[in-house]
């Protein structure tokens, strides 16, 4: 495929709101529904106030914004509609990124501190599916950030290049059962060792299996810039056992992802827990390190990833819940959010779905595990009492 020639895949952003550079007023906002235009409105003043900034490698609230001034959004989905262009966006853009943040994050507040702590004792013991009936795999995935490098959106060709260097050359010095290889995506001339990167045939097998990300679609993302030079130094680095991944400059630097077919969150998290302190110490030694600060946890592209940036979900077959109309309405009140098995915007097929935590920032790690553990467990115990035609007595 061309890729060079599609909007927001080449050499060029996407067209729409430049990205260099705000024009001298801000554009109406009035039908946009995202958390960055509400802002805009409730502070008339605070766009001309940001316009003529930029952080120390140039990146402008032009590129913060752009998403969310290209795309109107849904009524009834609202999503950030701003991105960080690199670490120092976060600060530079505060009077912004702040109040996005705090609505994102249930009221974390600007002087809030985010906890950290991947303790697998600490997990709970309840069994998700005692059955086995129910769940098809579990995962847990998380992104980082490598420091002193632009993000996806605003990070150079030549930026990109170097992101894949240091981490494929510090993931292929991993060992045991973390041990794996590093394939680029078809088309990538950035590797030598793989110039041209996977076949073809190998990158739609790993798609059919949900181990390896699209080229982005969504104008969401196009027009953030993360997919400018497509797929220019991205690709997965894979174990033996098919149940660690790491995906190369999609979205974010890296995401660091564990799975297994299955409902034992605990043995998935336990093996996650290792890879991220394992990829992390591999990283130092090649002079680098994580974004991370005491406010915000793990600094990521998006302010929704912000924190943990993780996301622990169990693919769970529930057809006679999920035909319920306040079905979502139940998990959100769990602090749950549900998407279609095929990820984000994808319809269900056959009652299977998704199931993760809602929220990223200001819990832990283990918290969060433990509120999606714990609500798989209450769902599969009301979709049995469904499937028996019983009253349904456990809503939360």
């Amino acid at each position: 495929m061309d890729y060079a020639s599609l909007p927001g895949l080449g050499d060029d952003e996407y067209p729409g709101f430049p990205a260099e550079e705000c024009p001298a007023q801000c554009p109406d906002l009035s039908a946009h529904n995202s958390i960055v235009a509400e802002v805009l409105r409730q502070n008339p003043t605070m766009y001309a106030e940001l316009k003529g900034k930029k952080t120390t490698a140039g990146v402008t609230l032009a590129k913060c914004i752009k998403t969310g001034m290209d795309n109107k959004g849904h009524p009834m989905i609202k999503t950030v509609g701003m991105v960080a262009g690199d670490e120092e966006s976060y600060d530079m853009f505060k009077a912004m990124f702040d109040p996005v943040i705090e609505e994102r994050h249930a009221g974390f507040k600007p002087d809030a501190r985010h906890p950290t702590d991947l303790e697998c004792s600490k997990l709970s013991l309840v069994p998700i599916d005692p059955t086995g009936k129910y769940v098809i795999s579990t995962r847990v995935r998380t992104g980082r950030s490598i420091r002193g490098f632009r993000l996806p959106p605003s990070c150079s060709r030549e930026e990109r290049r170097e992101v894949e260097r240091v981490v494929v050359q510090a993931l292929k010095s991993l060992s045991g059962e973390l041990s794996g290889d590093y394939y680029p995506l078809c088309g990538s001339q950035s590797y030598a060792e793989k110039a041209g990167g996977m076949t073809q045939e190998q990158e739609n097998q790993m798609r059919k299996d949900h181990f390896l990300f699209q080229e982005p679609d969504s104008t969401l993302l196009l027009s953030s810039g993360m997919g400018r030079h497509w797929p220019d130094a991205r690709g997965i680095f894979i174990n033996e056992k098919k149940n660690f991944m790491v995906w190369l400059n999609e979205e974010d630097h890296i995401r660091i992802i564990s799975m297994q077919m299955g409902a034992d969150m605990k043995e998935v998290f336990a093996r996650f827990c290792t890879a991220v302190k394992a990829v992390q110490e591999v990283v130092k030694k090649e002079g680098r390190d994580f974004m991370y600060n005491e406010h915000l946890g793990y600094v990521l592209t998006c302010p929704s990833n912000l924190g943990t940036g993780l996301r622990a979900s169990v693919l769970v077959k529930l057809p006679h819940l999920s035909a319920r109309s306040d079905f979502k309405e139940i998990c959100r009140k769990m602090k749950l959010q549900v998407r279609g098995g095929a990820g984000v915007d994808s319809a269900s097929s056959g009652g299977v779905y998704d199931v993760s935590n809602l929220y990223r920032l200001g819990i832990s790690e283990v918290e969060l595990v433990n509120v999606v553990i714990e609500g798989c467990a209450k769902l599969v115990k009301m979709e049995q009492s469904l499937e028996k035609g019983e009253s349904m007595d456990m809503l939360p």
